[in-house]
């Protein structure tokens, strides 16, 4: 992919993603195989005004030899230089870009247990630090090509043209083309979205209920004082920015506690560089209360026993079946563009900008509503050609999905 492009990529990530403020600080995390890119980045965020770039520089095969080599006890610890930087992060409140390019089977191998445990143990001293950015800073999650992530998407073709076909995919995705200006694209993009969350935040909906051929039958609750969120969404202090980049979603967090019946996943799940495929869950007053996958079971086991939250759910969130990344007919092996191509929920931490007025509440205060908190958030796909989705308001039934599209 040429440097004109991935300047144009850059910018949008900068501008739309995170939208740098003059005088932020911006911290971005990513491979350090991705260096180029990365480089091109840093320049696009100090031309957006960062006051200072930080890079946390992560190498999945080094990750490996970390789970391999060193005990529980050292992979639990937060180190004081570690836990000081997470107070500066807090005072400074930096934008924070993570860009994602790993091998969705790179870290296959590596000792489940040691990781889950030491996760655990390190969350019960990072929580409280997440929980002080809540809503306050503006973030954004995109992705760029690695050799061995193109090779698991189109592993007929050759290194290179595997890697510059999906360059081509991501930017497709993002809206970014030779001749456009994405920036415009991403607007009349937000507005659609907002107009679909204005739709269904209007109707409060008591219940949403789910079903479809593959053996999905389910039904949750929605909280009275909710409403539907897309595209982008502001900080506590007004800040404009997109989290995600590609987004085809709408969602909001459900009730915790009213969830009943059985999800099938419709798409493999890449979850900690490994992979859960063909797997169900079934939910009874609000929790997992079974499970089973054809391939990454113990996986699955270990994902949803992180913490008591983890058998809860924290989203649900629509994208029609006909819609631009499931048109690509790719499976990138990537949450971030698999679940916008289908309709998803999440296990795990809910969004407590769902909430209305949340902006005056305390994160004690949205969880007692009903938002769901866990130290994941994990996003599995479950839309399918045949998919509807009903809405409830006072027994009366309002189609949102027919045929695995809006109805509306």
């Amino acid at each position: 992919m040429n440097k004109t492009m991935q300047k144009k990529y850059a910018r949008l990530i900068a501008r739309v993603g995170a939208n740098i403020k003059k005088g932020q600080p911006v911290r971005i995390y990513c491979e350090a195989d991705q260096h180029e890119f990365i480089t091109i980045l840093v320049n696009e965020c100090y031309k957006a005004g960062a006051s200072r770039v930080e890079v946390d520089w992560g190498f999945q095969a080094v990750t490996k030899l970390n789970y391999r080599y060193r005990s529980l006890k050292s992979l639990s610890e937060v180190p004081a230089w570690q836990e000081e930087r997470l107070k500066l992060m807090v005072e400074e409140v930096p934008c924070r870009i993570y860009i994602e390019s790993e091998d969705p089977y790179g870290l296959a191998g590596v000792n489940r247990e040691k990781m889950q445990k030491s996760q655990m143990a390190r969350y019960k001293v990072t929580k409280k630090y997440s929980d002080a950015l809540e809503n306050k800073d503006q973030w954004c999650i995109a992705a760029v090509p690695s050799y061995a992530w193109a090779k698991r998407v189109f592993p007929n073709e050759t290194k290179n043209k595997a890697y510059n076909m999906l360059w081509e995919a991501i930017l497709k995705t993002v809206y970014v083309t030779k001749d456009n200006d994405p920036e415009e694209e991403w607007k009349k993009h937000n507005a659609d979205l907002k107009s679909r969350t204005a739709y269904l935040t209007e109707k409060k909906f008591d219940y949403l209920h789910y079903k479809s051929s593959n053996g999905t039958d389910f039904k949750a609750s929605l909280i009275p004082e909710s409403h539907w969120c897309g595209g982008g969404e502001n900080t506590l202090s007004g800040n404009f920015f997109n989290p995600n980049l590609p987004t085809e979603e709408v969602f909001i967090s459900p009730e915790k506690g009213f969830a009943e019946g059985k999800v099938v996943a419709t798409k493999p799940l890449s979850w900690q560089s490994q992979i859960i495929d063909n797997f169900y869950i079934t939910f009874k007053d609000g929790k997992a209360v079974e499970w089973d996958a054809e391939t990454g079971k113990d996986l699955l086991d270990k994902m949803l026993s992180m913490d008591e939250g983890a058998k809860f759910l924290g989203e649900l969130a629509l994208i029609p079946h006909d819609s631009p990344i499931a048109n690509t007919g790719i499976l990138f092996y990537n949450t971030l563009f698999d679940e916008n191509a289908s309709c998803h929920v999440a296990l795990g931490r809910g969004f407590c900008d769902t909430i209305d007025d949340f902006e005056n509440k305390s994160l004690e205060e949205c969880q007692a509503l009903g938002v769901n908190d866990s130290m994941i958030h994990v996003d599995f796909m479950i839309g399918a050609p045949d998919l509807e989705i009903t809405g409830y308001k006072d027994g009366k039934a309002y189609p949102i999905f027919k045929n695995g599209n809006w109805a509306f």
